[in-house]
């Protein structure tokens, strides 16, 4: 566990995530909520506060807008990327 508490930024990503670190505050969302896992696993898991987990929760909950157009920009991103991608059953041929 990490015990330096981090503030959500926009610095290394193109969307909200933990200063200095690459969790991005989606990621958190999505291992909390979505999956299920408890917020100290998702801590201990990328060596962070479990305070950075609540705080980045807090963050997706307060920027609903913001929020909806980071998965905005990530579903067209994978749209347009989408023809660069192989399906296993093509390879096998």
């Amino acid at each position: 566990m990490s015990q330096v508490s981090r503030r959500i930024v926009r610095e290394l990503h193109d969307e909200p995530h933990l200063e200095g670190r690459r969790v991005t505050v989606q990621f958190i969302k999505t291992q909390v909520e979505d999956r299920g896992l408890e917020p100290r696993t998702v801590a201990d898991r990328h060596d962070i506060d479990v305070a950075d987990v609540y705080r980045a929760l807090t963050y997706y909950h307060d920027h609903p807008e913001e929020m909806r157009d980071v998965e905005r920009q990530r579903e067209a991103a994978v749209e347009d990327h989408e023809h660069l991608t192989t399906d296993p059953d093509d390879v096998r041929g």
